[in-house]
């Protein structure tokens, strides 16, 4: 397992920026990485991505130096685990509402005596190869980051609970999900959706813990950073739009 760059940076209270891939593309991925992007969140929770493009996407995140993540679709030990023995650098859970549901998830990402995890020589661990297995689960307990989503009110209600659990290391926020468990779908930008914002970002401001969440242009990111977030996600589907409508809309036809 390599230096998880992402997970060090945040401990020393830097600011990483990355981009979710929601399409089975290791080009895409490797174009992310090779222009600078910290991380590439591989999005099994929207995207139609297998175990096995996912690993493809990942190979392609290691050789364009972007730290390889991935949202998992469900809150499930052996999903987690598939995706992490292939080579994932860290996990973010969708949809996490209480403090047994956060400590589900280190559980699942973490191996004795912090957690659950299922030991075996692994493309993670270099198939025993290059490092002993004793020392990969002490290092894999080390350096694999743990992101949970808060995006529904209920998880917002019991935030203090949910920070307490410890592996923890990122709380990222999921504004879309968010605003439809409060009655105002596809409204992200709703001002009681927006104060809620400001509250998770306040409650978490003294913590140990890292907020993330997304933003797709620069104006964006910089107010989600000055507001607290250390953590930003942007959709390359996104970018990719808005690139292309740039281009469109400056031609003389």
């Amino acid at each position: 397992m390599t230096e998880n760059r992402v997970k060090q940076a945040l401990k020393d209270g830097q600011t990483v920026i990355g981009c979710f891939v929601q399409y089975p593309s290791p080009v895409t991925v490797e174009i992310c990485g090779y222009s600078g992007f910290d991380f590439v969140m591989i999005d099994c929770e929207h995207g139609p991505m297998d175990t096995e493009s996912a690993y493809h996407m990942m190979l392609a995140a290691e050789r364009s130096r972007a730290v390889p993540l991935v949202r998992v679709p469900m809150n499930h030990p052996q999903v987690i685990l598939r995706h992490l023995d292939i080579g994932a650098a860290g996990i973010m859970v969708p949809q996490i509402n209480s403090a047994e549901e956060a400590q589900a998830v280190v559980q699942a990402v973490k191996y004795h005596p912090e957690g659950r995890r299922g030991v075996a020589g692994t493309r993670a661990q270099s198939w025993s190869i290059t490092q002993p297995l004793s020392e990969y689960v002490s290092t894999a307990n080390r350096d694999t980051l743990v992101m949970v989503q808060i995006e529904n009110i209920k998880a917002v209600e019991v935030l203090s609970e949910i920070m307490q659990v410890p592996g923890v290391d990122v709380l990222y926020v999921g504004p879309n999900d968010l605003a439809q468990s409060m009655g105002h779908p596809g409204r992200p930008d709703h001002p009681e959706v927006q104060e809620v914002i400001n509250q998770i970002c306040e409650t978490a401001r003294d913590s140990h813990l890292a907020l993330g969440t997304v933003a797709n242009d620069a104006e964006t990111i910089n107010h989600e950073i000055s507001r607290g977030f250390r953590m930003v996600g942007a959709n390359s589907a996104s970018l990719l739009a808005g690139a292309s409508k740039h281009v469109l809309n400056g031609i003389r036809r």
